[in-house]
């Protein structure tokens, strides 16, 4: 195959790379090291880059290779084992993971990620970590309830109470930072326009899904991990699964399908028809999710609030 790629293994405090065919190399994951990965890169022909998401600690190289015009794509870590192991890579240190990531770059060359500005790089980052503050009221909200000690409930209530104020804060800042974009703010109207759809489901939308309304159904929902992957073998037929994808997004449209189920309008009446039709209620509440997935994508691609026409359009013949 033709091309230059790279893969990249980073780590807390390194960036190890690899060259397909060609060098290694490795720099400290600080400015530095960032700086001297790109500049090193810009002076080959790159076709891709591939490197795998790691909890944000990519997020600074991924940037500085957009920002320079270098192709990167981010990828699951599962992918990327997985592939390993197809390939008979079954050792595992950083250089081999950087080698690995360059040949899967050769191999399945993944779409590179856009460059998203400044300003939804924050709301990202605010809706990440108002998320990130909800897991931690859930955790101690099941601690208070099974600790048995009342000097050790009365720190963790205290902790709750810290938790409720930061997270009137988070959202304070994520409807201080819409209202401030507006674009940002007629999209967060046509999104909430949608049953299901509440404030949380659109800042997570704006944040973390720049290209609804810019790509297709089909793309879309691959890109959010919603299309079912068969897992038939012979005669036999098994379940259809989700997997991959943008898991925050995906989770965020479950709960939405969770609210639209219950909703008075035609997107009730598609989950009750596959229920009628033997779905079970996971199953149909993905596929109600998938549904709102697309009627989103139409509202924000035509720039005009949901109405029931939307629905009678996409899913005819669902």
């Amino acid at each position: 195959m033709d091309g230059c790629f790279v893969g990249i293994d980073v780590s807390k405090h390194r960036l190890d790379g690899c060259v397909r065919r060609g060098q290694t190399f490795q720099y400290d994951n600080a400015p530095a090291g960032v700086a001297a990965v790109v500049e090193l890169l810009r002076r080959l022909p790159v076709t891709l880059v591939v490197v795998e998401a790691t909890g944000g600690l990519e997020v600074p190289a991924v940037r500085a290779l957009q920002q320079a015009q270098i192709p990167v794509a981010v990828i699951n870590p599962r992918q990327a084992r997985d592939f390993a192991k197809a390939s008979g890579r079954l050792a595992k240190t950083d250089t081999i993971d950087a080698e690995g990531l360059a040949h899967l770059a050769e191999a399945l060359r993944p779409e590179p990620r856009p460059l998203r500005d400044d300003q939804t790089h924050v709301l990202d980052a605010l809706v990440t970590r108002r998320g990130q503050l909800i897991d931690m009221r859930t955790m101690e909200r099941n601690r208070l309830g099974n600790c048995p000690d009342a000097k050790v409930r009365q720190n963790i209530q205290q902790h709750l109470d810290w938790l409720a104020e930061h997270l009137d804060a988070a959202d304070k800042n994520l409807a201080e930072a819409v209202a401030n974009h507006p674009e940002w703010e007629a999209r967060d109207q046509l999104q909430q326009s949608v049953p299901g759809v509440g404030k949380v489901v659109s800042q997570t939308l704006l944040a973390s899904l720049p290209e609804l309304g810019q790509l297709s159904n089909r793309e879309l929902t691959a890109l959010v991990g919603l299309a079912p992957y068969a897992d038939d073998s012979g005669r036999r037929q098994g379940k259809r699964r989700i997997f991959g994808g943008r898991a925050q997004v995906r989770a965020m449209l479950y709960m939405a399908a969770l609210t639209a189920a219950r909703s008075k309008s035609p997107l009730r009446e598609f989950y009750q028809r596959l229920r009628a039709a033997g779905k079970a209620p996971k199953v149909a509440l993905v596929a109600l999710a998938r549904k709102l997935l697309t009627v989103l994508n139409a509202v924000v691609r035509t720039q005009t609030a949901y109405n029931p026409a939307h629905l009678a359009v996409i899913t005819c013949g669902a």
